[in-house]
């Protein structure tokens, strides 16, 4: 009989889509199988912004404590969604192939953002995407919303004109004809690690698993991230903080560049640096020594 692995992921359809994709990589690459276990997380039940729900980790506490008590081998989250500060007894044993970074417009009528009316309404529950869209239109009115990505579509065919959504969650459940506009980087930089899944198990996983993981995992994208969150932690915020960040591997060099800025879109502090050194090391090194750049220019008060 093959091996059973069971994976935790929260109940959303993107959740669970993204979760049977690993799922189905993993037990291709393995040779064993894998089910899936829904776990409803704070996240999931709460309501009310992001910020005042305890930030971060709403979205992975009830995972992790299934990982640390043996009730499931991996998880799979939303890499935006975990906490900057290791977690003792648990290891991100994958990060898969990044998919699309950018954040995506989807607005009734196919408009763009130069496109939409003065006083345009457009949704999004991310303060990050907030204050990117005030400096890039002082005239917008920003809603904040929350629910599914197709909760949030919803609101199109009600009272808003425009959502912003991660163009990676609509690819992955196969929405993307909703998209009006990707957002250029000059426009909108995305949270740190969007477009990445984490695959994180406990210490001492089986041998089988763990071989399994370090063949999903793609070196480049782990650089990339591990520069952005180095970043995010140096600056000592977290999802909910109106800071964006990108790194792009190109050619021998690793580039990441920053974004903070206030949520009124008043003030805007944007910042880039690279290193030639393509290993986890130099991409965390690059994101201190971006952050402490960025804090020297007063980013400390935005955020």
């Amino acid at each position: 009989m093959p091996e059973i692995f069971k994976l935790g992921t929260r109940g959303s359809t993107l959740a669970r889509t993204q979760s049977q994709q690993v799922a189905d990589q993993l037990a291709a690459i393995g040779g064993f199988a894998v089910e899936l276990v829904e776990i409803r997380t704070d996240g999931d039940v709460l309501t009310g912004p992001l910020s005042q729900m305890g930030g971060t980790g709403v979205f992975v506490t009830a995972l992790r404590e299934a990982l640390l008590n043996g009730s499931i081998d991996l998880a799979v989250h939303s890499l935006k969604d975990l906490p900057t500060a290791p977690a003792p007894g648990l290891t991100t044993a994958a990060i898969p192939l990044r998919a699309e970074a950018r954040d995506a417009l989807c607005s009734r009528s196919n408009r763009t953002l130069s496109e939409l009316p003065p006083g345009a309404k457009v949704g999004t529950g991310s303060p990050r995407r907030a204050a990117q869209l005030r400096a890039a239109r002082g005239d917008l009115e920003v809603v904040d919303i929350r629910g599914n990505v197709d909760t949030r579509l919803g609101r199109l065919e009600k009272d808003l004109d425009a959502v912003v959504l991660a163009a990676a969650g609509l690819g992955r459940i196969g929405r993307s004809a909703a998209i009006s506009e990707l957002f250029d980087d000059t426009v909108m930089l995305p949270a740190p690690g969007q477009g990445a899944l984490a695959v994180e198990t406990a210490q001492g996983a089986p041998e089988s698993l763990r071989a399994a993981l370090v063949a999903l995992d793609e070196a480049d994208s782990r650089l990339a991230v591990t520069a952005e969150r180095a970043l995010l932690a140096r600056l000592e915020a977290g999802c909910s903080a109106p800071v964006g960040a990108l790194a792009q591997r190109r050619g021998s060099m690793l580039r990441l560049e920053a974004w903070v800025g206030a949520v009124d879109g008043s003030r805007v502090i944007r910042q880039a640096r690279a290193t030639d050194g393509l290993t986890e090391v130099a991409a965390t090194l690059l994101g201190i020594e971006l952050a402490e750049a960025l804090l020297a220019d007063g980013a400390a008060e935005l955020i």
